[in-house]
């Protein structure tokens, strides 16, 4: 049997603002930084050990990386950074705020942007100030306009085949830290989830998700490192980001 663990990075500064973030590069806020922390204390009592870890791009999943692998007293770490784990691009959307765009397009509509599997949000405009298409970063790499769920399922899909899984099956012990759709899109390719069952699948901001994998990586269970009521409300806290309270 092996293990991999996915974590999705602590609150972020646009989280807690409650604006469409996508390759926008924030930071944690103070409550993201106490997730990490909390994750990589969990990990550690719970025994966990890792041979290398996977992240992002983006700052706020490198740093809930790095804080958890404090917390583990975990050293000299190889970590890969892949922008294929990035968060989904969300075109024109990234930067505006979630409850505005539910009061101008109207629930149902942002509600197909955000969980639909395969409705991209409208491409980012040139002159976007979050566009990041002549980022240094990304030299070498077609940088999306615009992103469904499926299109991040593809990317994800293919460093799994090629480079994760491989490793897995070699015995190493992975932890992915990631953004929430690219860790969605991993949930989606192991548990073999349809268009509609992924859209109801929320991961929540800082608390370890555990797959345990059969010798074909076929997942036999998978569970988060929670206490059940606290899984509840963080799941319910990223679902209701667009329900306009009355």
């Amino acid at each position: 049997m092996y293990k991999v663990v996915l974590l999705r990075h602590g609150e972020s500064t646009w989280n807690k603002k409650g604006l469409f973030t996508g390759w926008t590069d924030v930071d944690l806020t103070k409550k993201g930084e106490a997730e990490a922390r909390l994750a990589g204390q969990v990990l550690k009592e719970r025994g966990f050990v890792f041979d290398i870890a996977y992240t992002s791009y983006l700052r706020r999943a490198q740093r809930t990386l790095r804080l958890a692998l404090q917390e583990m007293k975990t050293k000299n770490l190889p970590v890969i950074k892949d922008w294929r784990l990035n968060e989904r691009h969300y075109g024109n959307l990234q930067g505006l705020n979630k409850l505005e765009m539910v009061e101008k397009f109207g629930e149902k509509q942002v509600l197909l942007w955000r969980r639909s599997y395969d409705i991209p949000p409208p491409k980012i405009s040139k002159d976007n100030l979050y566009n990041k298409s002549n980022d240094s970063r990304y030299q070498g790499i077609i940088v999306p306009e615009t992103e469904s769920l499926k299109d991040v399922v593809v990317r994800v899909k293919v460093l799994w085949l090629h480079d994760i899984a491989p490793r897995i099956k070699k015995g190493e012990r992975l932890l992915i830290t990631a953004s929430g759709n690219s860790l969605r899109a991993i949930v989606k390719y192991l548990d073999q989830l349809s268009p509609s069952k992924i859209a109801a699948v929320n991961i929540p901001t800082g608390i370890p998700l555990v797959y345990e994998l059969d010798d074909k990586l076929h997942p036999i269970k998978s569970y988060y490192l929670a206490d059940k009521k606290v899984l509840q409300e963080a799941i319910s806290s990223v679902k209701n980001q667009t329900v306009v309270k009355k």
